[in-house]
């Protein structure tokens, strides 16, 4: 699965692929924030679903239902957080969950054993999959990729690590939740205040994909960016 040329070490069980001294820009700032946040934000996340939405399976189902998860696909998902999204899919798949923050991995990896979910976790950045070509049956990712250091190199690399005949799943917040929520937040403190950055990356999706279809979702608050990887 990992290219044999990325060296990794491993930290409580979790591979990881960064040097933290050589992360620069927002995939910095970001992952200090995520850092920062990680001991409450699976708590914090589920009361605001509750509110906003009436519970955490109705926030996630508009995007979620877009994945088609057999038995024993192979699952990649980029920005995994705490975890999360797991608990709401096929169980009988093979999951790989990536983050830039090692503590919201420590989170999802304490949830997943709680839920009985076997998955690799994996610490790295989205511009940067260590994965091999092509190994990937679905790839998905669900926040954060807004204010990745370079948008479109993370695209690519999701792109890469699929194989052909994949549909990919992008989905992240807009600017309505930037200003509405993030910019209230004092946990965040300013972290997410360019609601500029909060945009449908659809200009950065190669033009040889197929079926690309993009959506606002959840009361305006997220939007959602599928295509289809080409067969070769």
């Amino acid at each position: 699965m990992f290219l044999k040329e990325k060296k990794y070490k491993l930290v409580n069980g979790i591979c990881s692929f960064i040097d933290e001294k050589e992360l620069t820009g927002d995939n910095l700032k970001y992952k200090k924030i995520y850092d920062r946040i990680a001991w409450a934000y699976n708590l914090s996340q589920r009361f605001f679903f509750r509110i906003k939405f009436g519970g955490e399976k109705k926030f996630r189902e508009p995007f979620l239902s877009e994945l088609t998860i057999r038995d024993n696909d192979k699952v990649l998902e980029v920005s995994t957080g705490t975890g999360d999204n797991f608990r709401f899919l096929n169980k009988k798949a093979v999951y790989t969950g990536v983050d830039i923050s090692m503590k919201m991995l420590l989170q999802a990896k304490r949830h997943l054993k709680r839920w009985k979910i076997n998955a690799t976790l994996v610490h790295c950045e989205g511009e940067n999959l260590p994965f091999e070509d092509n190994y990937f049956d679905v790839v998905f990712h669900c926040g954060g990729i807004n204010y990745f250091n370079d948008k479109q190199k993370a695209i690519l690399e999701m792109i890469r690590v699929a194989k052909s005949g994949t549909k990919l799943l992008i989905v992240d917040e807009t600017d309505k939740l930037v200003r509405e929520n993030y910019r209230k937040n004092p946990f965040l403190k300013g972290g997410f205040t360019d609601e500029a950055k909060a945009s449908i990356p659809v200009n950065l999706i190669p033009l040889q994909m197929q079926d690309i279809k993009s959506e606002i979702i959840c009361n305006g608050l997220m939007y959602k960016l599928a295509f289809i990887k080409p067969t070769a």
